[in-house]
């Protein structure tokens, strides 16, 4: 990555490269430019150079007048559950997900306790170009106060999501692969709530990955076989700032991110009606199952923010992403790997049934993504020269080029930061699915 990335509600890059203490400190003042007056809570995901970067973000913010509450390593959906208990004018969690170690950056949330959407984040971004901050004058300097307590609030909310004596009765030992990330702090909290046997894998919140820290097959491997000998009824697998899941059967079967947000689904339809809303690149499975329901099926453009929009919008009572981040209104609006743990807990607990039958009910789809190198400037004639190729599919230029057809779908976007477009197709079938892939690629290469 070249560039600095910088999306709807933060931003990403390389440490002393792309994302230099500079940019935090000016990126940190032209948000709380454009907060209305109140602490900001400040968290971050356990990387090595968090703490710097904490650092560099409270005295950014003090500068600006603000009083900080540094609530130290945190979950991403604790720091929005924070922000909400405290009353906080807005937040800064910083973390990079699931990238490689020697990245960082800072996600923002509004004092709803969610991420910001693109309107905010538009202003964000511009009064960072800018360059133009109202530093505060000596009299005014804000404060840091440390706040410890970063976790209760956060699940007592999940807690009351399930019935907490039905899964304590069933003792599950369940394996926690956290990878040295954030999530491993409220997940044994959680996990021994509910009377489970927890086994912690990468349980030090310190950034020192033990595998790649995005939550993939390929990445899992040896994960998986952990929890096939180890005996765990199930495996959960999160990211370094813990708003993604992944989930492994007992047999050591990875199911992978998109079965989380799906058993999710599935088990709160059951007992609550409503509307679901998911981004234009989930599974077919999440729509299936809406459907099966008798409920409305939203669709929005990819990101959290976006999502959390129709949701509000349609007053959803669950939605998320099929990268495993299941967001539930009754705890925040923000995707949740804990969410995700207590919910599928609930859902073979209340069935008395492993998560590896309950994957087996679901729709089975297959999802392929590749990728095709094209300069910028001729990505919006290829989606045409797509579009009037594909003429038995319904177009949507929701986000991309989305065709859908009544048993597949492809889904074309630019990348944000290189000259390429993505492709992810779904189908019945592997085979099927790249080849719908193949055939996008074909169009868009030819001249």
């Amino acid at each position: 990555m070249s560039e600095l990335i910088i999306s709807v509600s933060g931003l990403r890059g390389i440490v002393g490269e792309t994302l230099s203490p500079n940019v935090v400190i000016n990126y940190a003042a032209a948000f709380a430019q454009s907060l209305e007056d109140g602490p900001i809570v400040v968290t971050r995901d356990g990387r090595a150079t968090g703490r710097m970067l904490a650092d560099a973000v409270c005295s950014a913010l003090c500068a600006m007048g603000r009083t900080v509450l540094d609530a130290g390593i945190a979950a991403t959906p604790s720091t929005g559950v924070l922000v909400r208990k405290l009353h906080a004018a807005g937040g800064i969690q910083i973390s990079a997900s699931h990238n490689p170690p020697e990245y960082n950056g800072l996600k923002l949330f509004s004092h709803a306790g969610r991420v910001i959407n693109a309107k905010s984040g538009e202003a964000v971004k511009a009064a960072y170009t800018s360059g133009n901050f109202a530093w505060a004058k000596h009299e005014g300097i804000g404060a840091t106060v440390d706040y410890q307590e970063s976790t209760a609030e956060h699940l007592q909310f999940v807690l009351a999501t399930v019935d907490v004596e039905a899964i304590r009765a069933k003792a599950f030992h369940v394996l926690l692969d956290a990878n040295q990330g954030a999530g491993s702090i409220l997940g044994r909290e959680l996990l021994s709530a509910l009377g489970c046997e927890p086994t912690v894998l990468g349980g030090d919140a310190d950034g020192q990955f033990e595998h790649p820290a995005e939550p993939t097959a390929d990445n899992l491997v040896d994960v998986a076989r952990t929890v096939a000998d180890s005996a765990a009824i199930i495996g959960f697998c999160q990211d370094p700032d813990a708003d993604r899941l992944a989930v492994i059967d007992e047999n050591g079967r990875y199911l992978g991110e998109e079965y989380t947000l799906a058993l999710c689904l599935d088990h709160v339809l059951s007992t609550r009606q409503g509307a679901v809303v998911t981004n234009c690149a989930t599974s077919r499975m999440s729509q299936d199952i809406a459907e099966k329901h008798g409920c409305e099926f939203h669709v929005a453009p990819v990101g959290e923010a976006n999502v959390v929009d129709q949701m509000l919008a349609h007053d959803a009572v669950f939605g998320g992403e099929g990268n495993g981040g299941p967001i539930d209104p009754r705890v925040g609006y923000v995707r949740d790997s804990f969410v995700g743990m207590a919910l599928i807990l609930d859902a073979m607990a209340a069935r008395d049934m492993p998560v590896s039958a309950l994957a087996d009910e679901l729709p089975r789809y297959a999802i392929h993504k590749t990728k095709v190198q094209v300069a910028r400037d001729e990505i919006p004639v290829a989606l045409d020269r797509m579009e009037s190729h594909f003429t038995d599919a319904t177009a949507n230029r929701m986000d991309g080029l989305r065709l859908d057809w009544p048993d597949r779908w492809l889904l074309v976007r630019a990348s944000n930061t290189e000259p390429i477009v993505r492709l992810i197709a779904e189908a019945d079938s592997p085979d099927a699915a790249v080849a719908l892939c193949d055939a996008g690629a074909k169009v868009i290469l030819a001249k």
